[in-house]
């Protein structure tokens, strides 16, 4: 049987990419193309694919609203998320909110076919090195929404007083915030937590 595919993403050099590799098999067809969330779920509900390929940052409904938004349709979907960042709480998010497989661009040549295949007979699949940060991470304390807003200001530099201007606290209450977003985050200041909140996808696109 052939596997009917959706590909998601807004960059049209990818789509084209994709759309080369998956002509050269003779198991695979794709069936439609979609350059943002919402029209992720338009082209969903016109051919019900067999296997979705989804980007995660996308303007306006980003890849992890949209899967969530299709698996609340069609529980039986099956996507494998296409993204460019490793962080282990993005990855975490997406297969919550229901992803079949977790792909790196980096790795498409060589990971993507497999990975569809594997994905359409109901298998999972996630990145060796993904894997391995998930793994590492599985015990953390997960940041507060509150806290997630706290570094998000943070990041974009905001001083303590600032922070507690803006979600209208007090000063003394964005500072705890901060020192348990420290620990939970095992870094040294501000900056390395705002680091490695990017790096693990604790904060950035998903919190704009």
């Amino acid at each position: 049987m052939t596997i009917r595919i959706l590909c998601v993403d807004d960059h049209p050099l990818l789509r084209e990419g994709i759309a080369t590799l998956v002509a050269t098999q003779s198991d695979m067809a794709l069936v439609a193309e979609a350059s943002s969330g919402r029209e992720a779920i338009e082209q969903f509900r016109l051919h019900q694919p067999d296997v979705t390929l989804m980007d995660v940052q996308m303007d306006g409904m980003n890849g992890i609203e949209a899967i969530i938004a299709i698996r609340a349709e069609w529980r039986t979907a099956k996507i494998i998320v296409l993204t460019t960042y490793a962080g282990d709480v993005l990855a975490q998010r997406a297969l919550k909110a229901g992803a079949h497989a977790y792909v790196l661009k980096g790795s498409i040549r060589k990971e993507i076919l497999d990975t569809i295949r594997d994905v359409s007979r109901g298998l999972k699949r996630i990145e060796p090195n993904v894997a391995a940060d998930l793994a590492i991470h599985q015990s953390d304390a997960s940041l507060t929404p509150r806290e997630i807003e706290v570094l998000s200001l943070v990041a974009a530099g905001n001083s303590n007083k600032l922070i507690a201007a803006q979600l209208k606290i007090n000063e003394e209450t964005a500072k705890t915030h901060i020192k348990s977003i420290l620990a939970k985050l095992d870094a040294n200041d501000r900056t390395h937590a705002v680091m490695l909140g990017l790096q693990r996808g604790v904060i950035g696109f998903l919190n704009r």
